[in-house]
């Protein structure tokens, strides 16, 4: 009988102390942001090349344990060496200055070289010095005299050459010459046709009648500006309410274009010739409720290039117009269904627009086609079944690009940027770039060389010279300094790659764990989302945080970021277009599976503690997972939800979920009738599910998101009370769709919801102070 009650107390204690942990609150306090970017220099990330005269040679300055210090590299002798001694320069200065400086962090700025490299001058405690790099010897320059500076305000948009300043006021357009240019100053309305909410302003709201900033910009190197004017005098407007204002609060409209309005801002594009005082209105219209964008302007100013959209997303065309007459050509049209894909779009204009650049989906995989100035397609440049992304750069010279490739090696994650070269004028591209990480690279003027930065999360950036074969000149240009942060005991997050719902197409993601990690515990497993489906919030470069991650698996948890299929344009558009139509649901089934793979993988997963949480369309997931699986996420913390993308902006909505366009004859007896369109859209909410929560929500809105409003977080409030359900809600006054200073109190709601739900600890619970931990022991 005692064997047996000695067997039952083991048991309680055991199962009341993995019921029950404590979470570490002083191990993620150790590894806050501030504390690791103090022990961890931002210049031990990375080397920024700064090319002498536009040419090969570079120098660059790096940072390790040891100090800060300065390289000079010569690639095409495959040389670095130091390029100066700290002391001589500290010694140097100090002969003049009779100050001490720390040799190990020298302040040095607009570093500058004779033609010879013989001679350095450089500025440094408000002196300017020159540095001999034979006799090493540091001379004080004299000082020069300052220059009467020009009066310049924020609301002057001067010229190319100076000689004249565009500005707005009263929201129409005006031009005065510069007298310092020696032009004249008189003011000079150019437009009568302003007004609020269709203006010439960068604000187009306000009704101040001082000069402001105008809404264009100036031609390259000509007298000509242009102007896209932005038409919501018809758009309804959204209010949000500042309650810190003084002496009342006060409610605060603003115009926002709604997914499925019949009313959306419309586009206007002039042409303002300052020199002839003329403004040419550029006749752009073809589509209703089309949206726009200028890409490039000619040096010259006789051409502008601009792309239109449709509203539905589903045909583009790029057009030129000619600045002296207004007339319109189109030079490419492109459909693309359901959507043109305008994320990861580019358009690149090169010869003064003689040859064109263009980026397309039209297989299923993005690539670059090369056009003529008149629209004619004279080759594709990339092609195959992987994702051509940025222009890292051109050589319009040697009729070659740099660009970064997506999944071309099969053998590597396809969310890493690799770096390939390809030629304009035929189809194929070569590997710059084999090695297994993010590459980023940073081109001399010439493109002969390029260094070539890459990381994964679990491997340290390394830094390499190469030339444009991919050829390795100086294989390690510096070593990153990360030892303090390991001694801290940080450790790097693991890769990790499961199966999407349909148990066929990879997921990649990263998984955190507590710096004390025991593999023989149990631990709750949290997953941080962001489902796209533009971007997938998963890193793929070195970092020693990622947002709120790391920190958060400090307390005790198992936190996973992974990518779900309809979340970035990098994998193709099969894989990116999945989620079209069905906006709430598509990213929530991976999620689940994932991580039933991941706790089958890994015994140290507790799958009966799973929770999820995401800011902006990551609290509109992580609510929508809680209440679809509600018996398999026991805690949720939604911040910013887009919860009912009814009411969230067009742009996002009917792109990505879909518009459903019908036709209608406007009957017009003395115009002639009229076929018009109408657009409505309809997504499910989070709202419709609330019935279902049974798990621990936190809701959190900031009360000034002008993004997404804070209705979406009160009407799924709503919804919950009205279904009798429990759950917490943070509004923090004042703040808009990103929180600042607020984000610290965010954070710690954050643990504390997890800790109480997941961990079993209701110690926050008693804090009188958000960080009450740091006085106490865990």
């Amino acid at each position: 009988m005692k064997k047996c009650l000695i067997l039952f107390l083991l048991f309680f204690v055991f199962e009341s102390g993995n019921a029950q942990q404590k979470a570490n609150y002083k191990l993620a306090e150790k590894f806050t942001r501030m504390g690791l970017s103090g022990v961890v220099s931002q210049n031990s990330k990375h080397v920024v090349p700064r090319y002498i005269h536009n040419g090969e040679k570079f120098w660059f300055e790096f940072r390790t344990d040891e100090g800060k210090k300065f390289y000079f590299v010569d690639p095409e002798k495959g040389e670095k060496r130091l390029l100066f001694n700290n002391t001589d320069i500290a010694r140097g200065v100090s002969k003049y200055t009779r100050r001490a400086y720390d040799e190990k962090n020298l302040v040095l700025s607009d570093i500058d070289f004779s033609k010879d490299l013989s001679k350095m001058t450089f500025s440094m405690d408000n002196g300017e010095y020159e540095y001999n790099m034979k006799t090493k010897v540091v001379r004080q320059l004299p000082k020069q005299e300052k220059k009467e500076e020009p009066v310049r305000y924020t609301w002057m948009s001067l010229s190319p050459d100076s000689s004249y300043i565009l500005y707005a006021k009263n929201h129409n357009l005006y031009v005065r010459g510069n007298k310092y240019k020696g032009r004249d100053t008189t003011e000079i309305q150019l437009t009568t046709d302003g007004e609020q909410y269709f203006s010439y302003a960068r604000d187009n709201q306000s009704m101040d009648s001082t000069e402001t900033e105008m809404e264009g910009r100036w031609f390259k190197f000509a007298d000509k500006a242009y102007v896209l004017r932005r038409d919501q005098r018809k758009v309804e407007e959204m209010a949000v309410i500042d309650v810190l204002a003084q002496p009342r609060p006060k409610a605060i409209s603003y115009k926002y274009d709604m997914a499925g309005a019949k009313e959306l801002s419309k586009w206007e594009l002039s042409v303002i010739d300052v020199e002839k005082r003329k403004v040419l209105k550029i006749n752009a219209d073809k589509w209703q409720d089309q949206d726009m964008e200028v890409l490039y302007t000619t040096k010259k100013g006789d051409k502008i290039f601009f792309e239109r959209y449709k509203r539905k997303r589903d045909e583009v065309e790029l057009c030129v117009a000619d600045t002296e007459t207004g007339e319109v050509k189109v030079l490419i049209h492109e459909e693309d269904r359901p959507y043109i894909d305008y994320h990861m779009r580019n358009i690149v204009f090169l010869n003064e627009g003689k040859d064109i650049l263009y980026r397309s989906e039209r297989t299923g995989w993005a690539h670059y086609y090369h056009y003529d100035g008149e629209g004619n397609l004279k080759n594709t440049i990339t092609s195959g079944d992987w994702v051509a992304g940025q222009i890292a750069a051109i050589d319009t010279a040697g009729r070659t690009v740099y660009l970064y490739a997506h999944g071309y090696d099969k053998k590597i994650n396809p969310y890493y940027y690799q770096v390939v070269k390809a030629h304009i004028d035929r189809e194929g591209v070569s590997l710059l770039s084999p090695e297994d990480g993010q590459h980023k690279a940073t081109f001399s003027e010439s493109r002969k060389y390029f260094v070539d930065t890459y990381s994964r999360v679990d491997l340290e950036p390394k830094f390499v010279l190469k030339d444009n074969k991919g050829r390795v000149i100086i294989p390690e240009l510096a070593k990153a300094d990360f030892r303090r942060a390991y001694e801290m005991g940080w450790k790097a997050p693991e890769r990790f790659t499961v199966k999407a719902a349909d148990g066929l197409t990879d997921l990649h993601g990263i998984m955190w764990k507590p710096a004390d990690f025991d593999p023989n515990k149990k631990y709750p497993i949290i997953s941080s989302v962001y489902p796209g489906p533009f971007f997938e919030y998963v890193s793929t470069g070195f970092s020693l945080d990622d947002s709120y991650n790391m920190k958060l698996a400090q307390l005790g948890f198992i936190v996973v970021s992974m990518g779900h299929r309809g979340g970035s344009p990098m994998r193709g558009k099969f894989y990116h277009r999945y989620g079209y139509g069905n906006l709430r649901d598509y990213p929530l089934a991976d999620d689940k599976y994932a991580i039933e793979q991941l706790a089958d993988r890994y015994p140290f997963i507790d799958i009966t503690k799973v929770g999820i949480f995401g800011h902006s369309g990551g609290g509109f997931m992580s609510t929508a997972a809680i209440c679809t699986y509600p018996d398999f996420y026991k805690a949720a913390v939604s911040s910013s939800g887009n919860h009912d993308n009814n009411i969230y902006n067009n742009g996002w909505v009917e792109i990505h979920h879909g518009v459903r366009e019908t036709k209608e004859v406007i009957k017009d007896s003395i115009n002639g009738d009229r076929e018009v369109s109408k657009f409505s859209v309809k997504v499910a909410t989070n709202m419709e599910l609330a019935k279902n929560l049974k798990g621990h929500l936190l809701l959190v809105t900031g009360d000034m998101d002008k993004n997404v409003n804070p209705a979406h977080t009160l009407r799924m409030a709503h919804a919950l009370i009205e279904a009798g359900k429990n759950f917490d809600m943070l509004v923090l006054p004042g703040k808009g769709h990103g929180y600042g200073n607020d984000d610290y109190f965010f954070e710690r709601k954050l643990w504390y919801h997890f800790a109480k739900y997941l961990l079993g600890d209701t110690t926050a619970d008693h804090f009188g102070t958000i960080d009450q931990y740091k006085e106490t022991e865990n």
